[in-house]
């Protein structure tokens, strides 16, 4: 019986391989990018502080005609005069002008996320972009409503800026225009996948990992931490104690925990994650959501098939069964 000789390659071939094969695959990433940028998506855009706040009073029921979601009726107008020019309103307006004397490269950078969420939700209508000064509601920095998007400009000065002295570094640390994407990208997400409404602690993770899976996705021209709301520091805190942490909430059982309090600690924004050990001041907050985040990552990339719907309409305890997540050593 005739046996063949193995085969055995050069390093050479494996060279060639590699490089065509990275060579496809960045082709293939073009084609789609271009596909993308030929999108029609007509935005409109209003810069609402410069319109109101450098306008005279007579011109308030004009501006009322225009915007009239941004004038609720159970305000007389001589409140909108005061408001129009109330000196704090005025500092807030200068300085973003000072910031931002145009918005062109924003809202290149936004009909550019626009197109690639059209890409994925054909069906979603183009916004009206609306920025507005709203007296540093860092808790409301981004609005996404029916077909309106507002943005608190005055919420995205940069993370230094003077305005901004007394805020806690951790809530700062976002407010930078670098953000302004991952935060319009997040708010949408949560419009058009529904709230979660589950109370366990794995629930909420992988909901929330979701999110964080479908923003890198949607919009792959930020590095995945910033669209995280982390600093590359706390990634790679995160990245370097994926092990250990995962270890605490297995050892503490905490993944079935329905008390609010494992939220707070471990979800919602925070200066750090309170695993109640010497380390907490080295941790960055919201590590739960984080985590949720890896086990997305590895259900997807044992079933890399799943279009980002299949995904969203996956059974959280399911995909984490499936996902047999497990941080190497």
């Amino acid at each position: 019986m005739n046996s063949k000789k193995p085969v055995f390659y050069s390093r050479s071939f494996y060279v060639f391989f590699f490089c065509w094969a990275l060579f496809y695959s960045c082709q293939n990433i073009s084609t789609v990018e271009t596909e993308i940028r030929q999108l029609e998506f007509p935005m409109q855009w209003s810069r609402f502080e410069l319109a109101f706040h450098r306008s005279q009073a007579e011109q308030i029921p004009t501006l009322q005609q225009q915007y009239p979601y941004l004038f609720p009726p159970k305000f007389s107008d001589s409140i909108w005069v005061k408001r129009q020019k109330d000196s704090l309103q005025i500092l807030l307006v200068d300085a973003v002008e000072e910031k931002f004397p145009s918005l062109d490269f924003l809202q290149e950078e936004l009909k550019h996320l626009f197109q690639h969420i059209k890409y994925t939700f054909p069906e979603e209508p183009a916004p009206h972009a609306i920025t507005l000064v709203n007296n540093v509601d860092y808790q409301s920095k981004t609005v996404y409503a029916d077909s309106l998007l507002l943005i608190s400009i005055d919420t995205y000065l940069g993370n230094e800026h003077p305005l901004y002295e007394g805020i806690p570094q951790y809530i700062r640390q976002e407010m930078d225009v670098d953000y302004l994407v991952g935060h319009v990208l997040d708010k949408f997400l949560r419009k058009r996948i529904g709230e979660n409404q589950r109370r366990e602690l794995l629930e909420v993770m992988i909901y929330e990992g979701k999110i964080q899976y479908i923003k890198s996705q949607l919009w792959p021209h930020d590095p995945p931490h910033v669209l995280m709301g982390y600093t590359s520091e706390q990634a790679q805190w995160a990245q370097e104690n994926e092990r250990y942490i995962w270890q605490y909430f297995i050892e503490k059982e905490l993944l079935y925990e329905t008390h609010p309090s494992y939220i707070n600690r471990f979800i919602e924004p925070a200066p750090f994650s309170k695993f109640y050990l010497e380390l907490d001041g080295e941790s960055p907050g919201k590590i739960g959501v984080w985590l949720g985040w890896q086990m997305v990552q590895a259900f997807m990339d044992k079933y890399p098939e799943t279009s980002l719907k299949s995904l969203v309409r996956m059974p959280n305890q399911v995909l984490f069964q499936k996902s047999q997540y497990k941080p190497s050593k």
